[in-house]
């Protein structure tokens, strides 16, 4: 299926890896001019420079998005690179354990770390994407909706992303932006395998998550989230807003009795 994505001009955030590296890479298959933007400068010159080599036109916005300096430079220097913006993936985060454990200012540390850019970015992209028309992409996580314990940051965040994207798609209707969201839960990605690394079994870990998933007993795959992000951002989706879709294997909704043998029962 063509998703009508030829010549659009995306900025991901957190693009340099990841969900977000998936998503760069199925945006430009799908003829997309892809703006990445990473504090990561070494992951997203490489990732930039593969993908100007073979056609795609790609490039790296450096910059640390917990800024408001950095994520008005990113809306910027794609603009003035492509003359327009017609879909804005707000990708970028990192779950960093901010317990309620931990003082309040480190709390609002998580914030501004993983929900700021969100609202930043959107704010100075707002102009742009309404004269396109265009859509926005937010990725959540299951933790926005579940307990998960030791992550009052990450999680108030995320649930503050699931909030926005049903604010900004009634805000921006009127203009006919679509605003939706993605949200993973036990996704293979290069963060969550440090984590299992870090642990003194990481095989027994990581077996214990996948047998907690009902379809497949398997860690879901950056590029199954970025063909959601792709739809979502493509015109094939154009009366879809407001919604979060979860891209999961079932693993935040379906029974726990779904993944422990409850055929036999």
């Amino acid at each position: 299926m063509d998703l009508g994505l030829k010549d659009k001009v995306v900025l991901i955030s957190g693009g340099a890896s990841g969900i977000g590296e998936a998503t760069v890479r199925l945006l430009a298959a799908e003829g997309a001019r892809v703006a990445i933007a990473d504090r990561n400068s070494s992951a997203g010159s490489l990732l930039a420079s593969e993908l100007t080599a073979t056609g795609v036109q790609a490039i790296f916005l450096h910059g640390d998005l917990a800024t408001e300096s950095a994520c008005r430079a990113a809306v910027d220097d794609t603009l003035k690179m492509w003359g327009r913006l017609d879909v804005l993936v707000n990708n970028a985060g990192v779950n960093d354990s901010v317990g309620l454990e931990r003082p309040p200012a480190d709390f609002l540390a998580s914030l501004q770390l993983n929900l700021f850019h969100v609202y930043a970015l959107t704010h100075f992209a707002r102009e742009a994407l309404c004269r396109a028309q265009g859509a926005i992409v937010n990725v959540s996580s299951k933790v926005s909706v579940t307990g998960q314990g030791k992550t009052s940051g990450y999680a108030a965040a995320k649930g503050g992303v699931n909030a926005l994207t049903r604010e900004w798609a009634v805000a921006l209707a009127p203009h006919n932006v679509r605003v939706n969201c993605v949200v993973p839960a036990e996704c293979a990605t290069p963060q969550y395998e440090k984590w299992f690394q870090s642990l003194p079994d990481p095989a027994s870990a990581r077996a214990a998550i996948e047998s907690l998933v009902p379809l497949g007993q398997r860690l879901t795959q950056p590029n199954e989230i970025a063909a959601v992000i792709a739809f979502l951002a493509s015109p094939r989706a154009g009366h879809t807003t407001g919604q979060l879709l979860f891209v999961d294997g079932g693993y935040t909704h379906l029974d726990r009795a779904a993944s422990h043998g409850h055929e036999k029962w």
